[in-house]
């Protein structure tokens, strides 16, 4: 059994990422590697003020890092592990998934059996 702290901290990270447009940010990063917010807006196709805040959100809780370069501040994933679990999600969601979409890329179990912890 896991102890109350860790239950409350995979709590925040499952709740990081509870969000359809988070889990289109952390699928774009994902992609991608990093980027800076404007490219990550318009893959996500939200607003400054929405994404900024979802991105804010998602390094509080240490799944996102932030580097700036001069007057561009870029995101990359910071903890790989919420990849891993997202696509024991996106595994479980597989079978009830839209005919003819896209929404779930099942890559089989083998990346479910990591640690998730960090």
């Amino acid at each position: 059994m896991i102890s109350e702290l860790q239950a409350e901290h995979v709590a925040d990270v499952l709740k990081a990422v509870a969000h359809p447009v988070r889990l289109q940010i952390v699928a774009y990063l994902d992609e991608v590697g990093r980027a800076c917010v404007g490219d990550i807006m318009a893959a996500v196709g939200g607003k400054a003020a929405i994404t900024s805040q979802q991105l804010n959100m998602m390094r509080d809780k240490n799944v996102l890092a932030r580097e700036r370069e001069g007057s561009k501040v870029y995101y990359r994933i910071d903890n790989p592990n919420v990849i891993k679990l997202l696509e024991c999600v996106y595994n479980q969601c597989a079978a009830g998934s839209p005919v003819g979409t896209n929404a779930v890329k099942p890559q089989g179990d083998k990346r479910c059996e990591s640690d998730l912890s960090r």
